[in-house]
């Protein structure tokens, strides 16, 4: 198969047929997108579906930024579709000259069209493309439109990005082709806005895709920080009674890094802001409708919002025009080094470094910190659609230059109140800097202790003999009486053991210094063999799978999140790789008294629903088994061919892969249930408290 660009495929033939331009073929418009739609939206599962959501919702933010919109509502219809509406400008509805279509149709049926390519509609915005609406539109069993402007309401439908009108509601009404809009009828002169609803195409998306509730509360909060003054409601009519949440906030990042902080801070938050120019040379349409090379002006401005806290955790969210930028870019590039180099310039001047200290590092100036980082730039350059990397270079420089101006402003001229603030900040770093120090010290010491024993690895580590990475297994088992019996049901081959008394440090609320001295996470960082936090290195790992194998009950689930706590801080690559695992254990065994001729005589079951479902049908087919079932308390109870064929064995075991799909939401998580923040912790508790089902608790 070659490629030859957007729009074109062209398939090899072999020789003896023979290869003519007759064998390409050339997709036209919207049918690209339904062919390649991983190109625009990334996926066709739920996280597919969520990116055409927000191709809409920016929109309408867009208008917002331009001072034209004040509420977006978005609503989740019982029927699976979703509907935006805002009350921005509308998006126009005359003729455009040069297609002879609706300004409505044109923007919901062609690629690259819209207001966004420097014609003076928009300053910033989050779209850049002209795709987003056409690509929805294209992706949309069905999709609605109506726009409210010039005392008229103007409506058109279409059916896979094909402009059409349907005899009834929803996707499966009988459809007729027919391009052009229809009047829906007066309303007030004044009344503006767009109403998009749109079905999603099953034909495209996998039968699980679905909006998430919560993703999208995430978001519009976000928003709703990120554009002060803008109200964004989110209204989900699916269930039997509709619920509603209504996001706006006045105090723009500000309010937002409050928000995102979970520690007492050690300082107010500190807003740094400016403004910056730079040049570059970009294809402008001249009036002959000709690309022409020409060199503009762009003015980005920055507007940044920091705190440092009290404890550990690093949280910097970054924004383009409103965007999330999630892997950051040269705008949060320009930011760190700003921090690096100001706050090493600061603390030579309060003496707290001395001339022959090292340098703080930005790992030290991170710690505790949370900051929100906002560019505004017409026509950023992304890297790619998904725009989650910003690649303008200017911005390095603008950035740094205003983040580092204010910075030593603020150090120079401090408020009363901030002066004790700023000072704390700087002895934070230097104790964050001072704690890294030990830790390396600590891990060289270790190191060299090591490399004069005869074995770098702990001694109670059972290895495997293959030396074939992709193929080795690590089990961490919770006890020694669980080791005893894994040693005999491991395949010594390729599944290696490391045991682990009792419950590890909490290393959410812990230094790296502490957990380093603590001697289990020291064992595990020790035995992967890969490093921990910023110096993890993937490729060093000694095991292609790390599998978590606790027992079924209370304390196994919290050793399990302990460990996946571990996990997830210092080698978190292990877990976005997907290469770490939970063992699930069986719960019961039901021993068969008469089994038929090749029936197995004993069945595990994971959880009481399903004992009981097994057992209803085991009653069902007259079948009889031992009473009372067997109950596993732990993985001590089995024998080693029980915990072999359950758990250990490849072709009969369950595992349950670990994954950070939303790594905001894993973030939030962790630190809710293991962070330093009590009270938000309690909150939980007890407002879940209601939820347990008593008889599943161990007791």
């Amino acid at each position: 198969m070659f490629d030859g660009g957007v729009g074109v495929g062209v398939t090899a033939v072999s020789t003896e047929t023979g290869y003519t331009a007759r064998h390409l073929s050339v997709l036209e418009g919207l049918e690209a997108v339904r062919k390649r739609p991983g190109m625009y939206i990334g996926s066709t599962d739920s996280r597919g579906l969520m990116h055409c959501l927000w191709e809409i919702v920016d929109n309408g933010v867009d208008e917002a930024l331009a001072g034209h919109c004040t509420r977006i509502e978005v609503e989740l219809h019982p029927d699976g579709s979703i509907e935006v509406r805002d009350n921005g400008r509308g998006i126009p509805v005359d003729i455009e000259p040069k297609s002879g279509l609706h300004g409505v149709e044109l923007v919901y049926t062609k690629l690259h069209a819209g207001g966004k390519f420097g014609g003076g509609s928009y300053g910033a915005s989050g779209g850049l493309h002209g795709v987003g609406a056409s690509v929805v539109n294209a992706l949309s069993a069905r999709l609605d439109v109506e726009v409210d402007l010039d005392g008229r309401v103007h409506a058109i439908s279409f059916r896979r990005g094909v402009p059409g009108v349907f005899d009834g509601d929803g996707p499966k009404a009988k459809f007729k082709k027919k391009s052009g809009l229809r009047d829906g009828g007066p309303l007030a002169r004044k009344a503006t806005g767009t109403r998009v609803r749109f079905w999603a195409d099953s034909q495209i998306f996998l039968p699980d895709a679905e909006v998430s509730l919560d993703e999208i509360h995430v978001r519009l909060r976000q928003t709703a920080f990120l554009v002060p003054g803008l109200t964004l409601v989110v209204r989900d009519s699916r269930g039997e009674e509709p619920h509603e949440e209504t996001f706006r906030f006045e105090g723009g990042i500000s309010e937002f890094t409050d928000f995102l902080a979970r520690d007492e801070g050690v300082c107010d938050v500190l807003r740094l802001q400016g403004v910056g120019h730079f040049h570059e040379t970009v294809p402008v349409l001249d009036e002959q409708g000709h690309l022409t090379p020409t060199n503009v002006e762009r003015e980005l401005t920055v507007d940044v919002a920091v705190r440092w806290g009290k404890g550990y955790d690093t949280t910097v969210r970054s924004f383009v025009n409103v965007i999330a930028t999630p892997k950051g870019g040269t705008h949060v590039a320009g930011f760190e080094r700003a921090l690096v180099r100001t706050i090493n310039e600061q603390l030579r001047e309060t003496r707290l470094l001395k001339n022959g200290d090292d340098a703080v590092l930005k790992e030290d100036i991170l710690e505790g910190l949370t900051a929100v980082v906002t560019v505004t730039v017409p026509e950023p350059q992304f890297e790619g659609q998904t725009k989650e990397v910003l690649g303008t270079s200017a911005a390095t420089r603008i950035v740094s230059h205003v983040v580092s101006r204010d910075l030593k402003a603020l150090f120079a001229n401090p408020k009363r109140a901030q002066k004790l603030q700023l000072r704390a900040v700087l002895e934070k770093i230097v104790a964050a800097a001072k704690a890294r120090i030990t830790a390396r010290e600590h891990r060289d010491n270790q190191r060299r202790k090591s490399a004069l024993e005869s074995s770098a690895l702990p001694a109670k580590l059972v290895d495997c003999r293959s030396d074939d990475v992709d193929r080795s297994e690590l089990f961490i088992v919770e006890g020694d009486s669980a080791l005893g019996t894994a040693k005999l049901a491991r395949d010594s081959e390729f599944q290696a053991l490391l045991p682990i008394r009792g419950k590890i440090l909490n290393v959410q609320k812990a230094s790296v210094s502490d957990m380093l001295k603590n001697t289990e996470c020291a064992a595990i960082i020790q035995v992967v063999g890969a490093g921990s936090g910023r110096t993890f290195d993937l490729a060093a790992a000694r095991y292609g799978k790390i599998i978590l194998m606790a027992d079924a009950d209370v304390d196994g689930a919290h050793i399990r999140c302990l460990l996946l706590t571990l996990f997830h801080r210092y080698m978190k690559p292990m877990v976005e790789a997907g290469r770490v695992f939970a063992a699930v254990p069986p719960l019961h065994r039901i021993e068969i008294t008469n089994p038929g001729r090749g029936q197995d005589k004993y069945i595990y079951t994971y959880s009481d629903a399903e004992l009981h479902k097994v057992l209803r049908d085991l009653e069902r087919r007259g079948k009889r088994w031992k009473d009372p079932v067997q109950r596993y308390k732990g993985l001590g109870e089995m024998d080693a061919d029980q915990l072999a064929e359950t758990t250990m064995d490849p072709r009969h075991r369950v595992l349950r892969r670990v994954r950070i799909d939303q790594a905001e939401a894993a973030e939030e998580v962790f630190s809710l249930l293991m962070g330093s923040e009590v009270a938000p912790r309690r909150e939980f508790i007890v407002k879940s408290a209601a939820d347990i089902d008593r008889d599943h608790i161990d007791a």
